[in-house]
């Protein structure tokens, strides 16, 4: 990026926003949990806390990809590394599976990851899938991308490589040396950050509109769920989606405002939730036994991706 060393030293770790050392103070706490209980053994609240922030390295890398973290190019570089071998999977393929698909489509008929394409559903076993079927769809998407990169970028596919190799090479390493520890206090933890990761992207578009109809010549906004509450603090403003998308280059910081001022009141009632777990407690758990529970596809009923059983719950406004 052209203004990464702009008012830096070459080496001097500057931080672009002020508020990303809550990002820098997950990257080394998560290791540090990790080691301790490698060491002296299991404590049930630090695992918890140690699952906890597999949650926001997720969002940290997801936000990374979107806005580099330093001002500067070398650090940057190393933040790629630091956060494949947190995540457990590499940092550049955010780019064709998230940047380059789902921003680019926004939940539409192309969009690989786009939640109707497996059956326009909103539930416990669609959201407990989801990742899963995600990951069918977008590997062989990654792995066409990373042909065309070896083709006419090499050196940026050998910088794609060498993510792969850390990261293959971090877990073999660590299995080498206890299975037992490296499965318990790493590589599960991961798994399930990768499985949030993945997943989030059911909670955030599920029965949301991905037909970007127009209303009167205004594409309309109804693509994403936002989430207000604790989990924005605590996750880097994940759950203000419509403004992410509408603004990705935007700092994250900067979303809460952007939510407030421009979108809460552009998109349908049904969208914006008051709170994460209120929401996942209402639609999958309650909505098991409880009709009035379940949500309601705001997808028109041309949607060519939608399974005839879905078509039944096919509507134009949404229920609880």
């Amino acid at each position: 990026m052209p203004d990464e060393n702009v008012g830096t030293g070459r080496w001097l770790p500057r931080l672009r926003h002020r508020r990303d050392w809550q990002s820098v103070a997950y990257m080394l706490a998560f290791p540090a949990l990790a080691g301790w209980q490698w060491v002296h053994g299991f404590v049930w609240w630090m695992y918890g806390l140690l699952l906890f922030l597999t949650l926001g390295v997720g969002v940290i890398h997801h936000n990374h990809t979107h806005l580099r973290m330093w001002r500067n190019r070398r650090l940057n570089r190393l933040t790629d590394f630091w956060l494949t071998l947190l995540q457990g999977h590499p940092t550049c393929v955010f780019w064709p599976s998230h940047v380059a698909n789902h921003h680019r489509h926004k939940h539409g008929e192309k969009d690989v990851t786009r939640t109707y394409r497996f059956g326009d559903t909103n539930h416990l076993w669609g959201y407990l899938w989801h990742p899963f079927q995600a990951v069918g769809a977008l590997y062989p998407h990654i792995f066409r991308w990373l042909g065309s990169l070896r083709r006419h970028w090499p050196g940026v596919w050998r910088y794609c490589l060498l993510q792969y190799v850390a990261w293959l090479g971090s877990w073999s390493v660590l299995l080498w040396m206890d299975p037992g520890k490296a499965l318990l206090f790493v590589i599960l933890p991961q798994l399930h950050g990768l499985h949030w990761l993945l997943a989030t992207n059911y909670l955030q578009h599920a029965h949301a509109d991905g037909s970007h109809a127009s209303r009167h010549g205004v594409p309309q906004l109804n693509y994403a769920r936002n989430f207000e509450g604790l989990v924005n603090p605590l996750l880097f403003n994940i759950g203000l989606h419509t403004a992410h998308h509408e603004h990705s280059r935007a700092h994250w910081s900067k979303l809460t405002r952007l939510h407030a001022e421009r979108y809460r009141h552009r998109v349908h009632p049904a969208l914006n939730e008051r709170g994460l777990l209120p929401y996942m407690f209402r639609t999958f758990w309650l909505g098991l036994a409880l009709p009035g529970c379940r949500s309601r596809s705001l997808m028109p009923d041309s949607s060519a991706d939608a399974t005839p059983s879905s078509q039944q719950e096919l509507s134009h406004a949404r229920r609880f």
